[in-house]
């Protein structure tokens, strides 16, 4: 039972991780100097916030499941 149910939130996972704003493209502004972007610091709202904190508890419930079948 709990088998099944880890291997549904690890696919789970998976996609929430690739639906995912690619946040590593902030590494080029060393090279332009960030001047393409006017807000730099935009913070996340809407779908972005909800793919973020549900990625967040899935990972945690996927780490207490995975460490209750390995103490079982």
């Amino acid at each position: 039972m709990l088998e099944t149910v880890l291997l549904i939130i690890s696919v789970l996972l998976i996609a929430l991780v690739l639906l995912q704003s690619n946040k590593a493209s902030d590494a080029g502004q060393i090279i332009t100097g960030g001047n393409e972007r006017l807000f730099g610091q935009v913070k996340e709202r809407g779908m972005e916030l909800f793919i973020t904190r549900l990625t967040a508890f899935l990972g945690i419930l996927f780490f207490i499941i995975s460490l209750i079948l390995f103490l079982i």
